[in-house]
């Protein structure tokens, strides 16, 4: 599997040529999850790893400020009324011992548990919605989330938002350490990991 942060970019867009139209013939919920995620940019202009008490459910800090994980919380939150904090903390609760000891936490944390990319990720896992990575181009859709390690050890989670009309790059919403943007993900990571998560409704 490849290893470096070019993959995703190799596999999904071919520069200088118009995106395949069956990547960008988006499913109705995919284009809602995208334009929601969208919308944070400018809004969320920090970053802010820091522990926080969060209310429960539709805990939140500040919009202005959050980590990557929060772009995709929120975009889930807006979108769909759909709240990864209960469904993650619901999951942990009921199958504890399937979930990472990273932390060394002996249960579940409301505050904090569905903000770790590692828990969202074996939440995603265990729930089905793993897709293959990179696998073929015509199964990408915009809304999917693809997880990584930045540097080799980082975790980080952007959201696949579609090619550049212009250039046909692949592009992500995230925000990895100066607020939500959308961009071609000039970043150094491995491990990648893609997920397609839809809302009850669809």
């Amino acid at each position: 599997m490849p290893t470096r942060r070019n993959f995703l970019i190799s596999i999904c867009a071919v520069p200088l040529l118009p995106p395949l139209p069956l990547v960008e013939a988006e499913k109705p919920w995919t284009r809602k999850l995208v334009r929601a995620a969208r919308r944070q940019i400018g809004v969320t202009t920090g970053y802010d790893p820091a522990y926080v008490q969060l209310d429960y459910p539709g805990g939140d800090i500040p919009r202005e400020s959050g980590v990557c994980t929060d772009v995709v919380i929120r975009a889930y939150r807006d979108a769909f009324d759909v709240d990864l904090q209960v469904l993650v903390h619901e999951d942990m609760a009921a199958s504890f011992g399937s979930y990472p000891k990273t932390w060394g936490l002996t249960g579940t944390d409301r505050n904090i548990d569905h903000r770790r990319v590692p828990n969202l990720e074996r939440f995603f896992e265990r729930g089905g919605h793993e897709r293959e990575a990179p696998g073929k181009r015509e199964d990408w859709q915009a809304g999917d989330l693809v997880t990584m390690r930045l540097g080799g050890r980082l975790p980080h989670i952007a959201i696949f938002s579609g090619h550049d009309a212009v250039t046909g790059r692949a592009m992500y919403i995230h925000n990895i350490g100066g607020g939500t943007r959308e961009d071609e993900l000039y970043a150094e990571y491995d491990t990648p990991r893609r997920f397609r998560f839809a809302p009850p409704e669809a």
